[in-house]
Protein backbone atom coordinates (compact mmCIF):
# COMPACT_ATOMS: atom_id res chain seq x y z
CA UNK A 1 0.00 0.00 0.00
CA UNK A 2 1.32 3.80 -0.88
CA UNK A 3 1.67 5.63 1.58
CA UNK A 4 2.09 9.58 2.28
CA UNK A 5 4.08 11.29 4.65
CA UNK A 6 2.55 13.81 7.18
CA UNK A 7 4.93 16.14 9.64
CA UNK A 8 2.73 16.37 12.77
CA UNK A 9 4.59 18.39 15.47
CA UNK A 10 7.68 16.00 15.34
CA UNK A 11 6.79 13.06 14.58
CA UNK A 12 5.97 11.27 11.24
CA UNK A 13 2.85 9.91 10.25
CA UNK A 14 2.29 7.83 7.51
CA UNK A 15 -1.42 8.11 6.07
CA UNK A 16 -2.49 5.35 4.08
CA UNK A 17 -3.46 6.25 0.09
CA UNK A 18 -5.85 4.13 -2.15
CA UNK A 19 -4.48 3.42 -5.21
CA UNK A 20 -6.56 0.98 -7.41
CA UNK A 21 -4.43 -1.37 -9.52
CA UNK A 22 -4.20 -0.91 -13.19
CA UNK A 23 -5.35 -4.39 -15.06
CA UNK A 24 -5.51 -3.91 -18.58
CA UNK A 25 -8.34 -6.80 -20.22
CA UNK A 26 -6.28 -8.88 -22.91
CA UNK A 27 -7.31 -8.34 -26.31
CA UNK A 28 -7.35 -11.88 -26.71
CA UNK A 29 -8.19 -14.62 -25.22
CA UNK A 30 -5.14 -16.06 -22.77
CA UNK A 31 -3.42 -19.12 -23.84
CA UNK A 32 -3.72 -20.74 -20.38
CA UNK A 33 -7.35 -20.26 -20.75
CA UNK A 34 -7.49 -21.74 -24.25
CA UNK A 35 -5.41 -24.47 -23.27
CA UNK A 36 -7.29 -25.54 -19.83
CA UNK A 37 -10.70 -25.33 -22.03
CA UNK A 38 -9.63 -27.42 -24.87
CA UNK A 39 -8.14 -30.30 -22.32
CA UNK A 40 -10.97 -30.11 -20.16
CA UNK A 41 -13.31 -30.50 -23.45
CA UNK A 42 -11.09 -33.46 -24.50
CA UNK A 43 -11.57 -35.11 -20.95
CA UNK A 44 -15.38 -34.73 -21.04
CA UNK A 45 -14.94 -36.42 -23.98
CA UNK A 46 -13.43 -39.37 -22.93
CA UNK A 47 -15.55 -40.07 -20.21
CA UNK A 48 -18.50 -40.03 -22.44
CA UNK A 49 -17.14 -42.35 -24.67
CA UNK A 50 -16.10 -44.67 -21.64
CA UNK A 51 -19.79 -44.35 -20.09
CA UNK A 52 -21.33 -45.09 -23.40
CA UNK A 53 -19.13 -48.29 -23.28
CA UNK A 54 -20.29 -49.18 -19.56
CA UNK A 55 -17.62 -48.03 -17.78
CA UNK A 56 -18.45 -45.63 -14.83
CA UNK A 57 -15.96 -42.82 -15.03
CA UNK A 58 -16.66 -40.25 -12.09
CA UNK A 59 -15.18 -37.09 -13.26
CA UNK A 60 -12.61 -35.60 -15.50
CA UNK A 61 -10.75 -35.29 -12.51
CA UNK A 62 -10.65 -39.39 -12.26
CA UNK A 63 -9.75 -39.52 -15.92
CA UNK A 64 -6.70 -37.36 -15.27
CA UNK A 65 -5.44 -39.07 -12.35
CA UNK A 66 -5.59 -42.62 -14.19
CA UNK A 67 -4.01 -40.92 -17.02
CA UNK A 68 -0.92 -40.12 -15.10
CA UNK A 69 -0.69 -44.14 -13.86
CA UNK A 70 1.39 -44.98 -16.24
CA UNK A 71 1.81 -48.70 -17.10
CA UNK A 72 3.22 -50.61 -13.59
CA UNK A 73 2.54 -49.50 -9.72
CA UNK A 74 2.60 -46.04 -8.93
CA UNK A 75 2.92 -44.35 -4.91
CA UNK A 76 -0.05 -42.51 -3.91
CA UNK A 77 2.64 -39.52 -3.30
CA UNK A 78 3.87 -39.89 -7.14
CA UNK A 79 0.83 -40.12 -8.68
CA UNK A 80 -0.18 -36.55 -6.33
CA UNK A 81 3.02 -35.34 -8.11
CA UNK A 82 2.05 -36.13 -11.43
CA UNK A 83 -1.25 -35.14 -11.26
CA UNK A 84 -0.53 -31.46 -9.53
CA UNK A 85 -3.25 -32.32 -6.84
CA UNK A 86 -2.62 -33.39 -2.84
CA UNK A 87 -2.26 -36.84 -1.85
CA UNK A 88 -5.10 -36.90 -0.07
CA UNK A 89 -6.94 -35.85 -2.98
CA UNK A 90 -5.40 -38.45 -5.35
CA UNK A 91 -6.33 -41.09 -2.31
CA UNK A 92 -9.95 -40.48 -2.59
CA UNK A 93 -10.14 -40.19 -6.22
CA UNK A 94 -8.07 -43.62 -6.48
CA UNK A 95 -10.46 -45.19 -3.99
CA UNK A 96 -13.36 -44.81 -5.98
CA UNK A 97 -11.70 -46.42 -8.95
CA UNK A 98 -10.95 -49.03 -6.77
CA UNK A 99 -14.71 -49.26 -5.80
CA UNK A 100 -15.78 -49.46 -9.59
CA UNK A 101 -12.62 -52.05 -10.32
CA UNK A 102 -10.22 -50.50 -12.38
CA UNK A 103 -7.72 -50.42 -9.82
CA UNK A 104 -6.66 -51.74 -7.17
CA UNK A 105 -4.30 -50.93 -3.99
CA UNK A 106 -1.24 -53.35 -3.46
CA UNK A 107 1.69 -53.41 -0.73
CA UNK A 108 5.30 -52.15 -1.98
CA UNK A 109 7.72 -54.79 -1.86
CA UNK A 110 10.01 -51.83 -0.52
CA UNK A 111 8.56 -50.10 2.27
CA UNK A 112 5.74 -52.74 3.44
CA UNK A 113 3.60 -49.34 4.85
CA UNK A 114 3.18 -47.95 1.57
CA UNK A 115 0.48 -48.79 -0.86
CA UNK A 116 0.65 -48.78 -4.70
CA UNK A 117 -2.16 -48.57 -7.17
CA UNK A 118 -2.07 -50.48 -9.98
CA UNK A 119 -4.83 -51.16 -13.08
CA UNK A 120 -6.94 -53.82 -12.49
CA UNK A 121 -7.50 -55.82 -16.30
CA UNK A 122 -11.25 -53.81 -16.31
CA UNK A 123 -8.90 -50.66 -15.73
CA UNK A 124 -6.09 -51.49 -18.42
CA UNK A 125 -8.99 -52.32 -20.83
CA UNK A 126 -10.66 -48.92 -19.77
CA UNK A 127 -7.10 -47.24 -20.56
CA UNK A 128 -6.31 -49.09 -23.71
CA UNK A 129 -9.91 -47.97 -25.34
CA UNK A 130 -9.07 -44.64 -23.90
CA UNK A 131 -5.76 -44.03 -25.82
CA UNK A 132 -7.95 -45.45 -28.50
CA UNK A 133 -10.77 -42.77 -27.91
CA UNK A 134 -7.95 -39.88 -28.13
CA UNK A 135 -7.20 -40.93 -31.21
CA UNK A 136 -10.43 -40.57 -32.47
CA UNK A 137 -10.57 -37.34 -30.91
CA UNK A 138 -7.61 -36.23 -32.68
CA UNK A 139 -9.07 -37.18 -36.07
CA UNK A 140 -12.48 -35.17 -35.33
CA UNK A 141 -10.33 -32.12 -34.87
CA UNK A 142 -8.63 -32.52 -37.72
CA UNK A 143 -10.96 -32.94 -39.67
CA UNK A 144 -12.58 -29.60 -37.91
CA UNK A 145 -9.49 -27.95 -38.70
CA UNK A 146 -7.19 -29.63 -40.90
CA UNK A 147 -4.84 -32.33 -40.29
CA UNK A 148 -1.50 -29.07 -40.89
CA UNK A 149 -3.30 -27.27 -37.88
CA UNK A 150 -3.39 -30.33 -35.63
CA UNK A 151 0.11 -31.19 -36.42
CA UNK A 152 1.29 -27.71 -36.11
CA UNK A 153 -0.32 -27.85 -32.47
CA UNK A 154 1.29 -31.14 -31.76
CA UNK A 155 4.62 -29.70 -32.88
CA UNK A 156 4.54 -26.99 -30.94
CA UNK A 157 3.38 -27.80 -28.07
CA UNK A 158 5.83 -30.76 -27.65
CA UNK A 159 8.74 -28.08 -28.02
CA UNK A 160 10.40 -27.14 -24.64
CA UNK A 161 9.05 -24.57 -22.35
CA UNK A 162 10.85 -22.42 -19.75
CA UNK A 163 11.23 -24.57 -16.77
CA UNK A 164 10.58 -27.92 -18.21
CA UNK A 165 13.25 -31.06 -16.60
CA UNK A 166 16.53 -31.30 -18.77
CA UNK A 167 15.89 -34.45 -20.59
Amino acid sequence: MLTNIMKKSSTLIKKPVSVEPQVRTPRKPLLRNLLFARSDRMEARVVEFAMRRGYFVASGSMSRMLSHMGTGPVGLSELARRVGTSRQAVHKLATDAEGIGIVEFIPSEIDKRVKLLQYTRKGLALAAQAASDFILIESELAEAIGQDDVETLRRILAKPWPGDPVK
